[in-house]
């Protein structure tokens, strides 16, 4: 981008009269201040003017001080002041140049290409207007390219994050439905031992069952043989 070479262009060189009035002794210090590359105190100076009366010299060059201090947002605001008001087309162009170059310090690359092509529109010879146009172009292009993409990369780290989630998920799942296969699965050899335990235990009570039916059983043919063998020798006897 080509330098602010606009920037001395309205700073006031005025004769010294004896009627000049105290605004204008005001501007006059602060132009010689500008001039040095006192900057600060050149601001102060117009700054004072401006308390005493509004001046669209004083206003621009009050914006040139800021912009040479780095202070671009200060600057802008002192041109977007000139802009508004009743000025010639000349002073009017240079304005919106240098509001143009303020943006361009901020990267505010749309509003600087609308402040060159207005700068242009009103002086169509400007070169340096027409060629910061197309910088500004560039440069809004460049911005909106790059803007896209991190749109995109944003896109596609979102949808990796959700797959990652959708994968926890399914794991944290699969682990849960595991562990309740495996719950389901001791307690389905719980139960089958509790059965085959009972199984035993009902085993070994019929078989003490059948022992005692058994015992009983020989214990009345016992008694049974016994009687008839008494009997018998009853019978004997006689």
């Amino acid at each position: 981008m080509k330098t602010i070479e606009k920037i001395g262009i309205l700073l006031l060189f005025m004769a010294v009269t004896v009627c000049a009035d105290a605004q204008a002794r005001d501007i006059r210090k602060g132009n010689r201040d500008y001039r040095k590359g006192n900057y600060s105190e050149a601001e102060g100076e117009y700054k004072e003017s401006l308390n005493k009366k509004y001046n669209d010299k004083a206003q621009f060059n009050l914006g040139n001080t800021y912009y040479q201090q780095k202070n671009y947002e200060e600057a802008a605001n002192s041109y977007g002041s000139v802009t508004d008001r009743n000025v010639s087309k000349d002073v009017e162009a240079k304005a919106y140049y240098n509001f143009g170059n303020s943006m361009m310090e901020q990267q505010k690359y749309q509003e600087a290409f609308d402040a060159y092509k207005k700068s242009l529109k009103l002086n169509p010879a400007d070169e340096d207007a027409r060629y910061n146009l197309e910088y500004a172009r560039q440069k809004l292009i460049l911005q909106q390219q790059q803007q896209q993409q991190q749109q995109q990369d944003q896109q596609n780290q979102d949808k990796k994050d959700d797959k990652q989630e959708q994968n926890q998920d399914q794991q944290q799942q699969q682990q849960q439905q595991q562990e309740q296969n495996q719950d389901e699965q001791q307690q389905q050899q719980q139960q089958q031992q509790q059965e085959q335990q009972m199984s035993k235990e009902d085993a070994e009570r019929m078989l003490q069952a059948l022992e005692n039916q058994e015992k009983q059983t020989m214990d009345k043919m016992n008694e049974a043989k016994a009687a008839q063998m008494q009997k018998r020798k009853i019978q004997k006897d006689w």
